[in-house]
This record gives structure tokens, C-alpha cells and sequence, in this order.
């Protein structure tokens, strides 16, 4: 990473407003030209031209080519410098890790994916992340690292980048996850849910692109929400908001691992799909399931999606009513937020189009006929990548939003401290690399 020195100075903070204002402009794709900006931001010429003239030498900014005239002097085309430094993220869920290196335009470069078990506690969890993201580092070669993002299956407070009492992670709760990345890995460090994180990566690169209000619901072991509100990632007072999977949808006195009991959670996500699949097998309810059962000693929801496409009745009536726990909770949030798109992932939403089809009959029916007229549910189009691709773009968000800039240009010395523009690096023999909309598909746990 560049290392701040003592030369290094912070610019005024009419200096600042001005940067971040020229460089927002690029690195967004709104404008290609000093003209462009000038309409865009409403600064005079001298200010953009030297504002633009500090961002090419700090290596931010790079000129490649002239644009097309419109009566005069051809304007010369700006670009934002993604290959300036890379991006170091990592989606951690119930059952596996996602890890990834990008660049900083959040560009995926060489991705990875391994099982592990986030209830072995932070100490494990996080070295194996570590480990995996220096390997990475390694072999691909990518210039230093200017940020890293992790996003975490459970609640977090998002200024400490501390989980807070998390269902799912026994061991985390309050874990200075933050602190301890920040010094393993010698970068400013943010950590947020990991729902929050896909709502982000759906939103700036798949299928929610464009929509500038945007539910993204992930159900899987456990089942979140991630909430777009006007074009913001809107993460609530507290950082909390989302936590749908523990909305008590019913007083059947089946308990959740929040304390509580009838959580969506526990009547509807994979674990409980699992849980309630083992019962069937156990009670002959299921002859497919009891095979499951008799052969692993367990069943999972993946299990009960295999038995429902093989024409299973108990097992597809097990998923229809997990799927109308979910879509009746959507419709509640759907009446209260008014979202253009609905946007599906996790695990459990891969078990068929019937689990997604009795959503959606869910929603329509039990929801105001003015919020679903136009309303959209779709699946995932990212997959398994939403996760890092969201943690990259929240990342390459904070790194130049106007309270971090400062921070951020302090830490450019030397001419061309960013490095010179070039072309994207290409990705080591077996890594996978990833365009915003280019979805790559990879295994995951539920």
C-alpha cells in the first residue's frame, strides 16, 4: 500500500470538496471530459484543470484520447485508474468463504471459494481468511492493497466493524473483527452484514442496476434483507435494519437461536428446511428423505430440493410453506417500502423454480395492488458472487467518499504514486475474473 509520510498534506477543504467532486464524476462513468465535468458539477474551467491535473499525477486520473468534437478543439478523454491498487474482500457465511482480489473499480480479478464453519469462532475463521487472501495476493501479483472489505453473516455495527450478538456466530459476538484486519493486513478495513453487502454488489453490477430502490433477501442458513433506499444503502440507526429473519411469522412455539420463538428464521430457513426434512424421513413421511437419512446420518435443505424435483409431495409441500413464510414477510415489506425490485439469493433459493414462483404468488397476493403494479422479483443474477462483489464496491465507495478522500490522498507519494495506467491484470491460470454484469457461477453452502 502507499505509505503515508510526513510530507504527505491534506488539501483544504474547499481543495477537497472540489477533488472529490472531479474524481466522483469519472470514476462514476458520468464524465469523460473536462467539459463534461464543468456541466456536471457546476466548477469553473481553472478549478477542473487543476483539480484534474493533481489526479493525473497522483496516478487517479489517465488521458487516453481525444473524444469527439463539437465544433472546436477535440476534448481529451479522462479515465479512472483502476489498476492504481487493489482490493483485498471476503464474504463469510454460515458454511463456506468467498474471497476475492479486485481492483478499484471493484472489478473482480481472481476469486476462491472453500467450506468452512463460521461457529468455529473469529480466531479460525479469520486466520483461514488470511491465509486464503495472501495466497491470493501471491499469485496473482496485484499492485499493493488500498482497502479491504468483509462482509458477515449476522448483525454489525458498522462504524466499530464489530458483529453484535450474532445468532449464527457464537464467539463473535462484539469480535474487533476491524482492528484485527487492519493490522494483519495493512489496510483500512470495513466490515458490514453480509446482506448488506449483496444488496450492494446486485445493485452497483447485476440485475438490480439502474433501480434506485432495491430489496435484496437472502435466504439461506439464516435469512436477511439488504435495503436500497434512493440510491443508498440504508443500514438504519444502529446498523440492524434488514434483520428480517427474525420477524415472528407464527406462535407455534418453534424456537429461534435469537432466544425467541416462531422467527421466520426458524421455520423457514435452510436449517429449519433441513431440520423438518429429517423429521419427515424419520416419521416415513418421505421414503426419498429417509434414504438421505439412512445413507448420511442428516438431511439438508439442498436434500429437500432434490426430493421436491423428483416429485416428492412431502418435501415440495415443505418448501411451498417455507416459501410462503418468506413471501408473506416480503409482502409486509413491500407494502412499507414500496421497492421497484425484489432480488432473491441465497442458498435455498436454488432449490427450483417452484420455491421462487411460490414467493412471488406470495407477494402479489398479499401485498397493495399500487406497490406490486410495476414491482419486480427476480432471482440473483450474481449468484455466489454477489457477496464479494458488493464487499468490493463498498470498499472502492468508502475509499473515495468525501470523509475518507483526505485519508486516502494522503497516502499517494512520489510522482505517479498510483502507479501508471494500464490495462486490467490479467488473472492467474485458475482464477476466476469478473466485469461488473458478467456473473460467474461457483458452488456454495446454504
Amino acid at each position: 500500500m502507499p505509505i503515508q509520510t510526513e510530507a504527505a498534506s491534506y488539501p483544504s477543504l474547499e481543495s477537497l470538496d472540489a477533488m472529490h467532486a472531479v474524481l466522483d464524476a469519472v470514476r462514476t462513468g458520468a464524465c469523460r471530459s473536462r467539459p463534461e465535468i464543468a456541466a456536471e458539477t457546476g466548477l469553473g474551467r481553472a478549478i477542473i484543470a487543476q483539480r484534474v491535473a493533481e489526479l493525473l499525477d497522483l496516478g487517479l486520473l489517465c488521458e487516453d484520447g481525444r473524444g469527439a468534437s463539437t465544433g472546436g478543439r477535440p476534448p481529451r478523454q479522462l479515465s479512472f485508474n483502476a489498476t492504481a491498487g487493489a482490493l483485498l474482500v471476503a464474504d463469510l457465511g454460515a458454511t463456506s468463504v468467498d474471497v476475492a482480489v479486485a481492483d478499484l473499480e471493484g472489478r473482480i480479478l481472481a476469486h476462491a471459494t472453500e467450506p468452512a464453519d463460521i461457529a468455529t469462532g473469529p480466531e479460525a475463521v479469520l486466520a483461514h481468511v488470511e491465509a486464503l487472501l495472501a495466497g491470493m495476493r501471491a499469485d496473482t501479483g496485484m499492485p499493493e492493497v488500498w482497502g479491504v472489505g468483509v462482509g458477515l453473516p449476522g448483525p454489525v455495527e458498522f462504524d466499530r466493524g464489530r458483529p453484535a450478538a450474532p445468532p449464527i456466530m457464537p464467539g463473535w459476538d462484539d469480535y474487533p473483527v476491524r482492528d484485527r484486519l487492519t493490522a494483519s493486513l495493512d489496510a483500512p478495513v470495513w466490515v458490514d452484514n453480509d446482506v448488506n453487502v449483496m444488496a450492494l454488489g446486485e445493485w452497483r453490477a447485476g440485475v438490480a442496476k439502474g433501480h434506485q430502490n432495491v430489496v435484496f433477501v437472502k435466504v439461506g442458513t439464516g435469512i436477511g434483507a439488504g435495503l436500497i433506499s434512493d440510491g443508498q444503502l440504508h443500514r438504519g440507526f444502529e446498523g440492524s435494519a434488514g434483520d428480517v429473519g427474525h420477524i415472528q411469522v407464527a406462535e407455534d412455539g418453534t424456537p429461534c437461536r435469537c432466544g425467541n420463538v416462531g422467527c421466520l428464521e426458524a421455520l423457514a430457513g435452510g436449517h429449519a428446511i433441513g431440520r423438518d426434512g429429517q423429521s419427515l424421513a424419520r416419521s416415513g413421511g418421505s421414503e426419498m428423505l429417509a434414504s438421505v437419512l439412512a445413507a448420511r446420518g442428516t438431511v439438508t435443505a439442498r436434500d429437500v430440493g432434490e426430493a421436491s424435483a423428483r416429485g416428492d409431495a412431502a418435501a415440495t409441500a415443505l418448501l411451498e410453506r417455507s416459501a410462503r413464510y418468506v413471501g408473506t414477510t416480503i409482502a409486509a415489506i413491500v407494502n412499507l417500502f414500496n421497492p421497484s425490485m425484489i432480488v432473491l439469493g441465497g442458498g435455498v433459493t436454488a432449490v427450483g423454480d417452484r420455491y421462487l414462483a411460490e414467493i412471488r404468488q406470495t407477494v402479489y397476493r398479499r401485498s397493495l395492488p399500487l406497490a406490486t403494479r410495476r414491482l419486480q422479483i427476480v432471482p440473483s443474477s450474481l449468484g455466489p458472487m454477489a457477496g464479494v462483489v458488493g464487499a468490493a464496491a463498498m470498499v472502492a465507495g468508502e475509499l473515495f467518499a468525501r470523509d475518507q478522500l483526505a485519508m486516502t490522498l494522503a497516502r499517494l507519494t512520489g510522482p505517479s504514486p498510483a502507479g501508471a495506467c494500464a490495462d486490467p491484470p490479467v488473472p492467474s491460470p485458475g482464477s476466476s475474473a469478473h466485469a461488473p454484469g458478467t456473473p460467474i457461477r461457483t458452488s456454495r453452502g446454504m
